[in-house]
């Protein structure tokens, strides 16, 4: 086993611009597996405990005070997996398993120039311009790539302006969203829904026509209502586009950090996916998850009563094994719990990952003669709901110390 990397400062930096007061408060609260937070809630530090609360659907709920619904439901309506329990969650689940199958999810990815497989597309760019030499800006091109894939998911074609109109109107609305607020003001949820009805107008308009070549008509075919197909789309391209945006920059820059570039580039697919996961823990994508407390229950060595607010510190739950190691073996408690776990476990995580898998694919074929890409110039992303990168700066050279 390889030493763990220690806590990198520029990850720090990129958590911290996100969330300068909330993110401190969170990780102040690490050493104590479960505390009760005045005007915050109960909050979970430990990921067996934060386990536990994400599968006891009879106690703990994404529907009720301070859980996801607050957020959510008044900007996507009430049928969407984000705030829904039960039958109907399972359902919906279920109808729209398809779209994330293997074959669905190469077709978004590599589609319309989002991916690799398109010549013109923003990937097979990012290869040529790198392996001429250029310095690129690779928070950039991921963001230009997950723009391209929102295009797909509205039904929209992939050009620069319809990309990056539909990024802008992504990071207007998550860009709202902080880890200490409880919900949405009335005039920031108006702004919302006015912002969302522009990025989806494309989306009805494809599933009225029920076009089974976009995801809209898709939906339709599966025997979505067009409610139901909305806020789907809706809910994928807020939650998702943000994941993707801000974690491969973050992966990259961890690899470089660590001497890990080579190894992630590999052709090696198992000791890519030991990264990628590794990365995944220590980035940790959804820094937070809220749970309202339906029933009176226990929280660790809490009592909690029905109507309190569970807050799981996903990145404290996540991180308290150490830096970036893919040599670690991996807790189960803490296995892929930044995608939730059991029926809320993230639909979406065959898309993130073959998006993630994409980039990494042109960085690689950028790579030759012992040649990797190094990360020059960087800078945080501020005012975002998902820590990222504003900006990461990659050319090839050398893998060596150098470097990092």
């Amino acid at each position: 086993m390889t030493a763990a990397a220690p806590e990198a400062p520029w990850e720090e930096r990129v958590q911290r611009a996100a969330h300068p007061l909330a993110y401190p408060a969170l990780r102040s609260a690490r050493h104590r597996p479960v505390v009760r937070v005045p005007g915050v809630g109960v909050v979970v530090n430990d990921a067996a405990v934060a386990r536990e609360v994400l599968l006891d659907l009879d106690h703990f709920s994404k529907v009720g005070p301070g859980a996801p619904s607050d957020l959510w439901t008044p900007v996507l309506g009430p049928s969407v997996l984000l705030n829904m329990e039960g039958a109907e969650h399972a359902a919906l689940r279920r109808a729209l398993g398809p779209l994330f199958a293997p074959r669905a999810v190469r077709e978004l990815v590599g589609g319309g120039g989002a991916g690799a497989g398109d010549d013109d597309g923003v990937l097979p760019d990012l290869t040529r311009r790198l392996a001429a030499g250029e310095t690129v800006d690779l928070a950039a091109a991921v963001t230009a790539q997950a723009g391209a894939v929102i295009c797909g998911m509205v039904g929209l074609p992939p050009t620069d302006q319809a990309v990056r109109s539909a990024m802008a109107a992504a990071g207007t609305i998550t860009g709202m969203v902080r880890l200490h607020r409880h919900g949405l003001t009335r005039s920031q949820v108006t702004r919302a829904r006015a912002v969302l009805e522009r990025l989806t107008a494309p989306a009805r308009t494809a599933y009225r026509a029920g076009d089974p070549a976009t995801v809209p008509g898709r939906m339709r075919d599966l025997g979505l209502s067009e409610r139901e197909a909305m806020g789907a789309v809706g809910a994928f391209v807020l939650t998702g586009t943000e994941t993707v945006q801000s974690f491969v920059p973050r992966l990259v820059a961890i690899a470089h950090d660590t001497g890990w570039t080579g190894r992630l580039l590999t052709g090696d697919a198992q000791v890519r996916r030991r990264a990628v996961e590794e990365g995944l823990r220590v980035t940790v994508p959804t820094p937070a998850m809220l749970r309202a407390v339906r029933a009176d229950a226990s929280v660790g060595s809490l009592r909690v009563a029905a109507g309190e607010r569970v807050v799981i510190a996903t990145v404290n739950c996540c991180r308290a094994a150490g830096g970036f190691d893919p040599g670690r073996p991996v807790d189960p408690a803490v296995r892929h719990l930044w995608f939730g776990a059991g029926p809320h476990f993230c639909l979406g995580m065959p898309l993130a990952i073959a998006q993630v898998d994409a980039v990494l694919d042109a960085l690689a074929a950028a790579s030759a003669d012992g040649r990797v890409p190094v990360v020059g110039r960087r800078s945080a992303a501020r005012g975002v709901l998902v820590p990222a990168y504003r900006s990461l700066e990659l050319r090839l050279g050398p893998d060596t110390e150098e470097t990092r």
